[in-house]
C-alpha cells in the first residue's frame, strides 16, 4: 500500500469512527435524523451577498440602527431588547447560550425571522414555531463550513452565527457591536449573578438582576482566528465596524464605511 492510499485509509477509517461515536449519541442521533436535514434549505441561500452580524454591545445603544434594514442581518442573543426603539427587521437570529434560551423563551417563539438555536441548550422544543432551526453545538475547535454537522461555538454565538452565514454563501460580514470588553470577575464561562445594572451589553436589562456566565475571550478569540482564516481561505472577508471595539483581529472600518461598502439586499 502507497503513502497515498496509507492517507486514504486512515482518514476514512477516522470518518467511520466518528459517525460511530455520533451515531451511540441518542441526542445527536435525534437531531441528525429529525432536525438536520431541515437546514439544508439554507446551503448557499446568499451565495456571493454581504451581511452584517449585529452583536450585544454597549456600542449599539449610541448607533443609528435604521440603515440596516437595507441590508441582510444577524441579529443575537437578546437583540429583541433594541425592537421598542429601533423597528429592525432582522433576517436571522441566533442564540445558543442555555441560560439566554431559558431567560427568553417567549421572546423567541414570537420572532418573524428564521431563529437557530441550540439543539443541546434548548429543553423544550415544543414552545417554538416552524421558523425556529436547530444547530448542534459540541462540535471540534475548528470553523465548521457544514452546519449539517456538529459545530464548535467558539464561546461566543457571534462565531456560530459566522458559521452560518458562511454556509449560507455570504461572501462579506459586517460586525458591529462586537465590544470585546467586559466588566467582570471570575473564571471564564463561570455562571454568575448579576447584581444591578448590565453595562456590558447594549440595555442595562439584558443580565440584569438574572444569571449570566462570564466570557470567555481567549476561546473567543482563538474562534474568531480561525473564522477569519478560513474566510480569506475561501476569498471571502469579515470586517470589524464596531464603534470603539476592542477586538482586534479582523480588519477595522467604520460604520458609515461598512453602511457604503456592504451589498444591499435584493427586495
Amino acid at each position: 500500500m502507497n503513502i497515498l492510499n496509507k492517507n486514504i485509509f486512515r482518514y476514512l477509517k477516522k470518518q467511520i469512527k466518528v459517525r460511530i461515536n455520533h451515531n451511540n449519541d441518542p441526542l445527536f442521533r435525534k437531531w441528525y435524523l429529525k432536525y438536520a436535514p431541515k437546514l439544508k434549505q439554507f446551503k448557499d441561500k446568499h451565495k456571493g451577498q454581504d451581511c452584517f452580524i449585529i452583536g450585544n454591545g454597549p456600542s449599539l445603544a449610541s448607533m443609528d440602527l435604521t440603515p440596516l434594514n437595507n441590508y441582510h442581518t444577524f441579529g443575537l442573543n437578546k437583540i429583541y431588547l433594541l425592537f421598542d426603539k429601533v423597528d429592525l427587521n432582522l433576517s436571522y437570529h441566533v442564540a445558543v447560550n442555555r441560560l439566554v434560551i431559558e431567560q427568553s423563551a417567549r421572546e423567541f417563539k414570537n420572532l418573524s425571522c428564521p431563529t437557530f438555536l441550540s439543539f443541546r441548550n434548548s429543553s423544550d422544543r415544543k414552545q417554538y414555531g416552524e421558523h425556529v432551526y436547530y444547530l448542534f453545538t459540541s462540535g471540534t475547535y475548528t470553523f465548521h463550513r457544514n452546519i449539517i454537522e456538529k459545530i464548535w461555538d467558539g464561546a461566543t454565538v457571534t462565531y456560530v452565527a459566522m458559521q452560518i452565514a458562511y454556509y449560507m454563501g455570504f461572501k462579506r460580514i459586517f460586525l458591529i457591536g462586537v465590544d470585546h470588553n467586559f466588566k467582570a470577575s471570575g473564571a471564564p464561562n463561570e455562571k454568575q449573578f448579576m447584581k444591578g445594572e448590565d453595562l456590558n451589553h447594549f440595555d442595562p436589562n439584558y443580565f440584569g438582576n438574572k444569571e449570566w456566565q462570564l466570557p470567555n475571550l481567549e476561546a473567543s478569540e482563538l474562534a474568531y482566528h480561525l473564522a477569519g482564516y478560513f474566510f480569506i481561505k475561501d476569498e471571502r472577508r469579515i470586517y470589524d465596524a464596531t464603534v470603539n471595539g476592542k477586538l482586534e483581529i479582523f480588519s477595522k472600518i467604520s460604520y458609515e464605511e461598512a453602511l457604503n461598502m456592504c451589498k444591499r439586499k435584493i427586495s
